[in-house]
């Protein structure tokens, strides 16, 4: 084989579905129940896009919708002939809200979103009430007081001219509210024109009406106005506002996402997967650089207070804060028919900023004197943190995602609604207690209740990673008979009533009942058949696709960027006195670097103690069985960890699968 390069992730486009004659659309509550199948990282297909509103005039901003060119309606058929449940097809409702975790059904009650776009979407009422209807969700229309159209100057009647490129933005928001927050209120107001100062002037309006959480889906290059706008437009304490970071990967700043009074929401590519939450987020970007989150630093906003103890590798303020699904290949389903044909999928941070508006709806009223965006930055443990991806050629943190703030995604996306929360109300994170390292034996029973703090309770507990045997109730108690000896990594966590989690990881060591236990193989997923279970490993170390592994489907990559990098791969086991212990693993080394020096490094330690090293001179063709002796550390646990390093060219991959640590 070549030397395998890590993929970045692909284009991001807004995918009209068409079904066949034979595959009309179920309707109403039945096609919600049939529900589409969620891609995952595999699955995910791209097509040519165009975006609906084309160059904006001079002196005005761009709304951010892409519609994919290459696929038609079947002929004959009319506009809801297509249905999200097309293949492909967008994410709805109660997708949305499993990935993020979100008490949708039980929060949001008399809360208002306000959306502000320009131009009339003359549909808008109609077309709402279909997506509604299409997922069983409550009406929401002007005739029962959910829904509101007005323009920027609060007329209901005397609206802007109709636009079809701006009406796909109106509906792509309209939709991800009633997605995310289907018992809050929707205010759609209407600016005259895409210039700053209309859409501004929409946004005051919407505050004006009693709006405490406003979505704008549209941004442009700073000019030097920004800190004028801000005072005029945006500085509304108390209100969440946000505001989409862009569509053109790293852009170096998206006004009004630079706003210091705004939250700017940054993009992901959203597909499920095989791991406790169900899903997985990486940058949304294509390969060129031409089209995914945007992200990047103000030329003229000062650095917020709540970014000043944060690398964002930028002395003003930087773009984003949180982000939300925004690939539109893994996107939205909406709908829309002024200059649309029905149901269609989109992305782009035009779905995530509505998206970070209705969580932050979920959460509760904002603090009367607070800005909203400050929030997840005193939440952090309540968010999932997105590290892998990049959206451009800047490097970290502000083009390339890694572990805490990043540019393309902010903090991460919402794990329920803490991250989006007052500080006050019974808000503060979850605490775990650690209990500490534990052990047992094989057929002895066992019992350790489960403790926690903060947050809002009852609290219920899941757990990884307990020994075979044991179990967690939802109470905290973790209780069983172990049946199989090992060192065990074991992860606690607590979720409070609102959603918000809080984790305690520690060790639990369990020995072999009776006789000298030198038997048998101590690894646990030692082929890594169950993926990242049992293993601690860098993001995106453990795959499970088959592409490069030895045996089965499961195997471990580390490193194969072509970039200066370091991803690690360990697991902990007990080794009984008196045992002679063997560790065998197959690893395959392959290089684009040549074999005149040691350019890219493998590292096997022990304890923190160097016991083999490989490097791309050992590069070969295919996997090879490498052996170490571990008979040194008999009778205590040892903490194996591979540690790959490349350089800043030329990428090397190492290969391990089918590890196992001997006894005899």
């Amino acid at each position: 084989m070549s030397s395998p390069l890590r993929p970045r992730l692909s284009r991001a486009i807004v995918i009209l579905t068409a079904l066949a004659a034979s595959s009309i659309a179920l309707s109403g509550t039945a096609a919600q129940a049939a529900g589409p199948t969620p891609p995952t990282a595999s699955s995910v297909t791209h097509h040519k896009t165009q975006r609906l509103c084309g160059t904006p005039a001079k002196g005005h901003i761009a709304c951010m919708a892409i519609r994919q060119t290459d696929t038609v309606e079947p002929a004959g058929l009319g506009h809801d002939a297509v249905s999200p449940n097309a293949v492909p097809s967008g994410y709805g409702p109660s997708s949305l809200q499993a990935a993020y975790s979100l008490p949708s059904g039980s929060a949001g009650g008399g809360q208002t979103v306000a959306i502000v776009d320009a131009y009339d979407d003359p549909n808008a009422e109609a077309d709402l009430a279909a997506y509604r209807t299409q997922y069983g969700l409550s009406a929401c229309s002007t005739a029962n007081g959910c829904f509101k159209k007005v323009s920027q100057s609060g007329s209901t009647t005397a609206l802007p001219a109709p636009n079809t490129g701006w009406a796909g933005e109106i509906s792509l928001d309209l939709d991800m509210v009633s997605a995310i927050c289907p018992n809050c209120k929707i205010l759609l107001v209407e600016a005259t024109s895409p210039s700053m100062a209309d859409l501004g002037t929409a946004v005051n309006r919407a505050v004006t009406m009693g709006a405490k959480y406003v979505s704008n889906s549209y941004g442009g290059p700073e000019n030097g106005t920004e800190n004028t706008n801000d005072a005029s437009y945006f500085n509304h304490p108390g209100v969440a506002i946000t505001a989409s970071s862009g569509d053109s990967d790293y852009d170096g700043g998206s006004y009004p996402a630079t706003s210091k009074y705004v939250t700017a929401v940054g993009g992901t590519s959203l597909t499920t997967a095989s791991n406790s939450r169900g899903w997985s987020e990486k940058v949304w970007n294509t390969t060129s650089y031409t089209e995914g989150a945007g992200s990047g630093c103000s030329q003229y906003v000062a650095k917020p207070a709540f970014q000043s103890g944060i690398n964002t590798g930028c002395t003003k303020r930087a773009e984003a804060d949180v982000s939300a699904v925004a690939d539109p290949a893994t996107g939205v389903a909406v709908y829309q028919t002024y200059g649309g044909s029905g149901w269609a999928v989109y992305g782009g941070t035009s779905a995530a900023a509505p998206i970070i508006a209705s969580v932050y709806a979920l959460a509760g009223t904002p603090g009367n004197s607070t800005v909203p965006n400050s929030y997840p930055y005193a939440h952090t443990a309540n968010l999932n943190d997105v590290t892998s991806g990049q959206n451009g050629t800047c490097g970290a943190p502000l083009c390339t995602a890694g572990s805490g703030w990043d540019g393309p995604t902010g903090l991460g996306t919402p794990n329920g609604v803490a991250a989006f929360a007052s500080g006050s109300g019974g808000t503060s994170p979850v605490t775990v207690t650690n209990p500490g390292a534990r052990t047992g034996t094989v057929g002895t029973a066992t019992s350790l209740q489960m403790s926690a703090s903060g947050g809002t309770s009852p609290y219920t507990w899941t757990a990884t990673g307990l020994p075979t045997g044991l179990s967690i109730s939802s109470s905290g108690l973790i209780s069983g008979t172990p049946t199989t000896s090992g060192s065990y990594s074991v992860t606690a966590t607590a979720k409070d009533a609102v959603n918000a989690t809080g984790s305690a990881s520690f060790s639990w060591t369990i020995s072999s009942s009776g006789g000298s236990g030198c038997t048998g193989q101590k690894l646990l997923n030692p082929g890594f058949e169950s993926g990242a279970s049992s293993w601690s490993a860098s993001s995106g170390v453990i795959s499970t696709d088959g592409l490069h592994s030895h045996t089965g489907s499961g195997y471990a990559w580390l490193d194969g960027y072509g970039t200066t990098h370091t991803d690690t791969l360990s697991q902990s086991v007990a080794i009984p006195a008196g045992c002679t212990a063997t560790l065998t693993y197959y690893l395959y080394i392959s290089s684009g670097e040549s074999t005149a020096a040691a350019y890219d490094k493998l590292t096997l330690t022990a304890n923190g103690t160097s016991i083999q090293s490989f490097s791309n001179v050992n590069k070969g063709t295919g996997y090879l069985q490498r052996t170490v002796s571990l008979s040194s550390f008999a009778g205590s646990t040892v903490a194996l960890k591979w540690t790959g390093t490349e350089d800043s060219s030329i990428a090397t991959s190492f290969f391990l699968d089918d590890t196992a640590l001997s006894l005899s």
